[in-house]
């Protein structure tokens, strides 16, 4: 027989054990996802997921090397200057450590907010890491890599922290433009708005006194107007006409913009379309705006709103935009699991599958079977298009899921979960 302090010790031992346990599963699991993820980027020469990284991204520190010429600094430039930070940090070593560098980078921050996040919510972290492994070698190897686990802490903190959160999101904000429609969320319906208005507006001072610093001037905002002059690339949902054309043998084609670096889409009526997307965008972000504003007047538990509102916006720069990079389904981890934390599992279940789904269409058109995406191939086009639809339709669920806020709110008498116990550890 046990005696009463045998039997104490084993209470305590076996609690104790399970975390160990859970956190063992979690690490060996974010090891596998990032190992063969990286591992394809080195080694995947056919196929190269990782060309942006080592050879644009390398391209542009080497040449700012060797000429004294920096992008965003001296000259305008498709990203914030923010970009700079982790570009520049992968080439501390030269030219030759430049990839093994960026993945060093881009796995420690990951790693970074995993450790937080499953502090918060495992089941969070494990989609997570499901997300990661069925978008592929691409959430690894462009920049949004580096921004969406910033985004992801910010995410974790952003009712007990705004502050914190704030810069955070304004930091990846300035280095992929994506994150400033999580701030705007953020500024809109939560109370604690003030304070993340703070956050963003030190960080901001602070990127752009160091871009002065460098020698920045006018070109600091270059990247405003430098996806004005884009056609339509061939992975964006607007673009699924005139790649059926294609794919039909009708008025439709696919070509590589020399100066983008990019495949887009030719035809009738492309051009036109290309020139209104940008103004398309800011009305349907507008109205999104619109409905987050009249929902926060009239009372909408501000902590479910923020979710809602900023997934709803970074699905609109995804669907209703010109340019449809594989990376850009990475802005969707960040929203959807600030949602997650506040609104529950269970209650976005349905939407947490369709996410994962999503990732794995993307993989699969890039970088498995871009060539047929490029050559209009029936069966590449048929799962784009399958992926675009899925994305309209996330979009549409998270409007009414706003409209829905916005007119039942009044009345309701709900209380604002804006307050750290908001978010508690698991």
């Amino acid at each position: 027989m046990r005696s009463s302090g045998q039997e104490e010790a084993a209470r305590t031992v076996v609690p104790e054990a399970r975390p160990f346990a859970a956190w063992f599963a979690l690490a060996v699991a974010f090891a596998v996802v990032h190992t063969v993820l990286a591992l394809i980027n080195v080694y995947d020469t056919q196929h190269l997921p990782f060309g942006d990284v080592i050879h644009v991204y390398r391209f542009w520190m080497q040449y700012a090397q060797d000429n004294g010429v920096l992008v965003g600094i001296d000259t305008s430039w498709v990203y914030p200057v923010g970009a700079l930070l982790p570009m520049g940090f992968a080439y501390l070593l030269g030219p030759d450590h430049y990839g093994v560098l960026w993945l060093v980078l881009v796995t420690a921050l990951d790693a970074a907010a995993i450790v937080v996040l499953a502090r918060r919510r495992r089941a969070a972290a494990w989609w997570w890491l499901a997300f990661l492994a069925a978008l592929g070698p691409v959430a690894l190897a462009r920049i949004d890599a580096v921004t969406a686990p910033l985004a992801i802490l910010a995410a974790v903190w952003l009712i007990e922290r705004p502050a914190v959160a704030g810069a955070l999101l304004t930091l990846a904000a300035w280095i992929k433009v994506w994150p400033a429609a999580m701030v705007g969320a953020a500024l809109i319906a939560l109370r604690s708005w003030l304070q993340v208005a703070i956050g963003a507006l030190l960080v901001t001072a602070g990127v752009l006194l160091a871009a002065l610093a460098l020698g920045g001037g006018a070109g600091v905002f270059g990247f405003v107007f430098e996806q004005t002059g884009r056609g339509l690339q061939v992975e964006a949902p607007v673009s699924a006409w005139w790649l059926w054309a294609a794919m039909l043998g009708l008025d439709g084609s696919v070509y590589y913009d020399t100066d983008i670096l990019t495949y887009q889409i030719a035809g009738p009526g492309a051009e036109a379309v290309a020139a209104i997307m940008t103004p398309v965008l800011a009305v349907v972000v507008g109205v999104i705006v619109a409905l987050g504003l009249l929902a926060r007047r009239r009372d909408a538990d501000s902590v479910q709103l923020v979710g809602e509102l900023s997934l709803a916006l970074v699905l609109a720069l995804i669907v209703v935009n010109k340019v449809g990079s594989p990376q850009f389904q990475g802005w969707l981890a960040a929203p959807f699991i600030l949602l997650m934390l506040h609104t529950g599992m269970r209650a976005v279940s349905a939407r947490a599958l369709a996410v994962l789904v999503v990732a794995a269409a993307t993989q699969y058109v890039y970088p498995w079977m871009y060539s047929g995406v490029i050559a209009a191939q029936p069966l590449e086009v048929v799962v784009l298009t399958a992926r675009n639809i899925a994305l309209i339709a996330l979009l549409a669920v998270s409007v009414v899921r706003l409209w829905a806020l916005a007119w039942n709110a009044e009345g309701a008498a709900t209380v604002s979960h804006d307050t750290v116990d908001a978010v508690k550890p698991t």
